[in-house]
C-alpha cells in the first residue's frame, strides 16, 4: 500500500510512482453459462496505482479464455509486465486523460490498459476531493439496475431465478441464449412475464443466414437482441438490424467512438453497451457515450462478473447523463459470498444502486482481504528491478 498522504495539490502534475499489478482468485456463487462456456472461479487481475501517497485500483476485466474478446488473464498479466508497465512507471502525467496517448504504442489490451487508467482516475478524484462520478461528468445520484441471467437447462429453472430477481427489485431481465436455447426460452419467460423489460445476448452465437429465425424474436416485444452475430462485425449486423424490428444492441464489436459512429452511420443498432474495460478507460467511454448521445443513441453498462473495484469504476461511469438504461451493475451478493470492498454494493428494493459521494471509488478497498486471495503478485518502480512474488497465500 502506498504512504499515507497529505493535502495534495491537484494543480500539480501526478507522478507514477509505484505499481502493483495483483491476481486473485474468487469463486462465483453459483455457476455462471453463456454462448460460450461456464465459468465457476474468476480469475482477477487488480492494478494498485501509488501517487504523492495516494492509492487508486483498477480492474483488469479480461477473462480466463479468449472467448468474448481476445484478451485473458494471462495475456493481461505479460502485457502489463511487458508493456504498459514499463511505458508508464515514473513517468508525469497533468491527469488520467493523458494516459491513453502514453500507452498508444500498444495495440488493442484495451482491458489491461484500462486498469491502469482506472486506477488513476481513482486518484485523481481523490486529489482534486471529488466524488468520481462528478468528475467524469455524472449527473444521476442513482442508477437503475439490471441483472444478466446465465443459459439454463430448462425453462422452468430460469424462470425461477427470474421470480428471485424481479422481487429483490431488478428493473430489467436479461438472459443468455445461443442456438437450440432461445425461442423456448423467450416464450416460457414472456408468457410469465408479459410485461418485464426483457433483453436477449447473444455472445455472437449467430450466422447472418440466420436471420429468419432471429426475426421470430420480434413477435416477443424485447428490449434488444445483444451482439447476435459475430464479435468483430459491423457490417453484417446493418443487414440483420434492416430486416428485423426487435432493436440490435452492439457489444463486442465496439472497441472505442470511431466504431460506434460507424456503427451508427451504418444502422447497424438502436442501442449501444459500454464495457469500462473493453473501450480502454473512462476516457474512451466518455467519448463513446457523447458520441451515442449527440445521436439519440442510448447506452447502458455491461458487466464482465467485476470485484467491488471493477463495480465502483462502473457505478461512476453509469450515472453519466447518456446512461438511460438499466445496465448489467448488480449487487456484490449475486456473485461473491464476499466481496473486496467494503460496505458492498447493494441495490435497493426499487431496483437502483445510489451513487457514492466520497471522493475516490467511494467504497473501502479491504486490503487484507485481498492479500489473502492474491496468488501472486509483480511491483513496478522507476529505476528499480521488478519485485515479483509467486505463490502468495
Amino acid at each position: 500500500m502506498c504512504a499515507a498522504a497529505g493535502l495534495v495539490d491537484w494543480w500539480k502534475n501526478l507522478k507514477i510512482e509505484s505499481l502493483t499489478l495483483r491476481e486473485i482468485h474468487l469463486r462465483l456463487k453459483s455457476s455462471f453459462e453463456t454462448s460460450f462456456g461456464t465459468i465457476r472461479e474468476r480469475r482477477i487481475l487488480l492494478v494498485e496505482a501509488c501517487s504523492d501517497g495516494l492509492t487508486g485500483w483498477g480492474e483488469v476485466t479480461a477473462g480466463e479464455g479468449p472467448f468474448y474478446n481476445s484478451e485473458t488473464t494471462d495475456t493481461s498479466w505479460s502485457i502489463f509486465c511487458s508493456f504498459v508497465a514499463p511505458l508508464s512507471i515514473g513517468k508525469d502525467i497533468e491527469g488520467p486523460g493523458d494516459l491513453p496517448a502514453l500507452l498508444q504504442p500498444i495495440r488493442g489490451h484495451e482491458m489491461t490498459k484500462a486498469a491502469l487508467e482506472n486506477a488513476f482516475w481513482d486518484i485523481e478524484s481523490q486529489r482534486r476531493g471529488v466524488p468520481l462520478a462528478t468528475l467524469l461528468g455524472g449527473t444521476a445520484r442513482e442508477i437503475p439496475c439490471g441483472v444478466s441471467l446465465g443459459i439454463q437447462s430448462e425453462p422452468e429453472a430460469l424462470l425461477a431465478l427470474i421470480e428471485k430477481e424481479l422481487a429483490a427489485g431488478y428493473q430489467r431481465i436479461k438472459i443468455k441464449i445461443k442456438p437450440g436455447k432461445d425461442l423456448e426460452f423467450i416464450a416460457a419467460v414472456r408468457k410469465r412475464f408479459p410485461s418485464v423489460k426483457l433483453m436477449v445476448d447473444a455472445n455472437s452465437a449467430y450466422r447472418l443466414e440466420q436471420a429468419a429465425h432471429l426475426k421470430k424474436f420480434d413477435a416477443y416485444d424485447l428490449m434488444m437482441i445483444e451482439q447476435p452475430l459475430a464479435w468483430d462485425d459491423i457490417f453484417d449486423h446493418a443487414k440483420l438490424q434492416a430486416g428485423i424490428r426487435t432493436p440490435i444492441c452492439l457489444d463486442e464489436s465496439i472497441h472505442n467512438s470511431h466504431h460506434a459512429a460507424a456503427a451508427i452511420e451504418l444502422r447497424a443498432c438502436q442501442i449501444i453497451n459500454i464495457k469500462l474495460g473493453r473501450v480502454g478507460g473512462h476516457s474512451e467511454a466518455r467519448r463513446v457515450q457523447d458520441v451515442c448521445r449527440q445521436r439519440s443513441i442510448p447506452v447502458w453498462c455491461g458487466g464482465m462478473l467485476e470485484t467491488g473495484i471493477g463495480r465502483a469504476h462502473n457505478i461512476a461511469m453509469s450515472s453519466l447523463p447518456g446512461f438511460v438504461l438499466p445496465g448489467d451493475v448488480s449487487a456484490s451478493q449475486r456473485y461473491w459470498d464476499e466481496d473486496i470492498i467494503e460496505p458492498e454494493v447493494k441495490v435497493s428494493s426499487e431496483g437502483t444502486i445510489v451513487v457514492p459521494t466520497t471522493p475516490g471509488l467511494g467504497y473501502s478497498v479491504r486490503g487484507k482481504r485481498i492479500e489473502q486471495l492474491t496468488v501472486r503478485r509483480q511491483e513496478f518502480h522507476p529505476n528499480k528491478a521488478q519485485v515479483a512474488v509467486e505463490g502468495v497465500a
